[in-house]
């Protein structure tokens, strides 16, 4: 069998989602590679539930920390901020869902 024990999807917060699509677009412009995969499904979600596969939050987190690494020395900071903030907030809603559930009962 070849079952996970983690959800392959996630549901994210709508204003997470706004948030994200300009750093995303801004990603895409700088030919951040892999950048164009969550910028699709982030403007598709403003038409749909913001439900996303998890590999397609992980990567426009790493996409958005890597924008944040190649403009650090460009930007004001706080548009840094801001760009690192997103990618953080996607970042931990990866790891929330791959974190075992906790149980009562003891190991």
């Amino acid at each position: 069998m070849t079952s996970s024990a983690f959800q392959r999807t996630l549901t994210l917060p709508a204003s997470v989602c706004e948030q994200a699509v300009p750093h995303l677009e801004q990603a895409a412009r700088r030919t951040v590679d892999g950048a164009g995969i969550p910028l699709k499904a982030f403007r598709a979600a403003a038409d749909n539930d913001y439900t996303f596969p998890v590999s397609v939050v992980e990567q426009a987190a790493a996409c958005l920390l890597v924008l944040a690494t190649e403009t650090a020395q460009s930007v004001r900071p706080s548009a840094l901020r801001a760009t690192i903030s997103v990618a953080l907030c996607l970042r931990d809603a990866v790891q929330a869902v791959h974190r075992p559930a906790l149980t009562t009962r003891f190991w």
